[in-house]
Formats: structure tokens, sequence, C-alpha cells
């Protein structure tokens, strides 16, 4: 009962700090003239991401549980295109899809190749080349992160100023903004940190692998503050900043699979978890590659209260999580 009382707690302090984390990115995204899809894909994704760093850390380093740390971040890969999902329940009038910037399929397309040498690493972790203990597979994650950032960066950029936006006139001052956004971005972090620790704790009584706790459970959990991010952005007509948000974090947590292989001293991160994690992996890259036919689709309209695009993208992970489930 009461690690449930604590993950409530840590649950209201994330909503009331997402919605204002999200409040002050638009703000910053209007006075810097970088866009709400930049500002989405690296502010907003590198805080709500963090707990998976957290997470990934404590699990290879205090706990010895490598299949967690895996678990956890392809689990959230896949969790993060859900919620869009959700978004477009949220939006009554089109899908989400169709009034999100189409400069968001080049983040997309490059969490697809991240996704996909994920899972190429799995079928060639015996011959995967060491540095020291880390694979170099892994210091192949962090070049392509890298270069993502800068591309998609270049992109924004490039597209804000041929769109030549008009600042919108704020009253708060420039450093109380950024001093407003860092403390509810401390807010969501520091909250989001202890809810990993009472998910693993709740998952021992349940007597599930770790693959499977790793991928769903766990992952749910670190992935609250996009979910609450990604929401609030939607209700302050922000489609863009949430879709960013999501589409960026899944970036940053590949990223994050390296960090975790440094922390792992035995040896290459890879060597010593399951394969079935190729399961999570494959499923978020067919789940981005639907987001990415809806950003080019452009429905208009709704059959149901939910898109193609967004059932589709329930119905694979529905089906993935059964398959994780089986295989334990």
């Amino acid at each position: 009962m009461i690690v449930w009382l604590q993950f409530s707690l840590c649950a209201a302090v994330i909503l009331f700090a997402g919605k204002r984390l999200s409040v002050y990115g638009d703000m910053i995204a209007d006075r810097t003239g970088l866009g709400r899809a930049w500002i989405g894909v690296m502010l907003m994704a590198s805080v709500t991401s963090l707990p998976e760093l957290i997470t990934g850390i404590s699990s290879v380093q205090i706990y010895d549980v490598p299949d967690i740390a895996v678990g956890d971040i392809l689990g959230s890969c896949m969790f993060n295109i859900l919620i869009i999902s959700l978004l477009d329940i949220m939006d009554r009038r089109r899908p989400v899809l169709s009034h999100t910037h189409q400069g968001q399929i080049l983040t997309a397309a490059f969490g697809i190749l991240l996704l996909g040498l994920v899972a190429m690493s799995f079928q060639i972790v015996d011959r995967i080349p060491l540095i020291g203990w880390i694979g170099i597979s892994s210091l192949g994650f962090v070049f392509v992160y890298l270069i993502s950032i800068r591309t998609i960066f270049v992109y924004e950029k490039n597209r804000m100023e041929s769109e030549n936006p008009t600042d919108e006139v704020h009253e708060i001052s420039n450093p109380k903004l950024y001093y407003m956004y860092g403390i509810n971005a401390l807010l969501v972090i520091a909250s989001a940190t202890y809810l990993p620790h009472m998910g693993e704790e709740i998952s021992r009584t349940t007597g599930l692998g770790h693959t499977f706790v790793g991928s769903l459970f766990i992952a749910f959990t670190t992935s609250l503050p996009e979910i609450v991010v990604s929401v609030s952005a939607m209700r302050i007509g922000a489609a863009d900043m949430a879709v960013g948000n999501l589409m960026g974090s899944n970036l940053f947590n590949i990223g994050i699979l390296a960090v975790d292989d440094l922390f792992y001293t035995k040896g290459a991160l890879f060597n010593e978890v399951t394969a079935s994690h190729q399961i999570t992996a494959i499923a978020a890259m067919m789940m981005t590659t639907i987001a990415i036919a809806g950003l080019i689709f452009r429905s208009e309209t709704k059959r149901w209260f939910m898109s193609g695009a967004a059932i589709s993208i329930a119905v694979v992970y529905l089906v993935a999580t059964f398959i994780l489930a089986a295989v334990q």
C-alpha cells in the first residue's frame, strides 16, 4: 500500500510539473525561433528521457540486471510511439498526425535507423569488436544519434527562417522563463527517478521475467513524463512539440544504451541480455513506420474515435506484448 501511495505522489508531481514544463517550453520555442518541433526533439526529450538513463545505470551497476536496462529502453521506445494513439484520441476533430509538421518524418526515420542498429547488434553479438569491455556497436549508436540531432537542428532552423515566424509577446522575462523551466524540469526528473524502483519492487511479486517486466511495466513508469508532457503540449495546441518529444525521446533512449554499456563493466551489454529484446525493437520500428505513413498520408477525417494509423500502432503494441509474454 505504501509503495502505491508513493507511486501516486510521484505521478502527481510529474503531472503538475509536466504541464508547466510544456507551457514554458512553448514560450522558449517562441523566444528562440527554433520552433516547437526542435524544442520537443531536443529540450523536452532530454528531460523526459532522464528516468530511462537513471534506471539503466542503476540496473547494470547496482542491481546487475542488464535485461531490465535494455528492456526498459526498448520498451519505452515502443510505448512512446503508442502515446501517439493517446494524443489521437484527445484530438476529436482530426488525426493528430494530420496537423503535425512533416519534418517529424526526419526524426522518425533516424529513430528507425537506430532501432535497426540495435536489432542488428543482437544478430552479430558474437562478432562485435570490443573496445575494452564496450561493444563497438554502442559507439555507433552515439555517432548516429549525434548526426541525427545535428541534421534535425539544421533542418528546423532553415524551416523556421523560411517561415519567418513572429515572436509572441510574453510578460515573463527571459531569465525567469529559463529558471522556471529548469525548476519544473528538476521536479519531473526527481520524481521520475523513484518510479522505476517502485516498479521493480512491485514487479518482484508478479514472478514475471526481467525482459517482460523491463519492456512493459518499468518502461511504462519511466515513460510517464513523456505522457504528461506530450498530453500537456497537445492541450495548448502544440502538436509538433508533443510528437517531437516522443520521437526525440526514442533517439535519446538508444543513446542511453551506449551509456548502459559503458557502466556495465562485466563485458559487452548485448552479450549478457536475451535475444527476445529483438521483438521489442522490431515492434518499435513497425510502429514508427506506421507513424511516418500517417505523417505522409495526412488523413483529415476519422471513421471512429481513432485514426487508422493510431489504431494500427495500438494493434502492433498489443501483439508485441502478447508475444513477449509468450516467450518468457
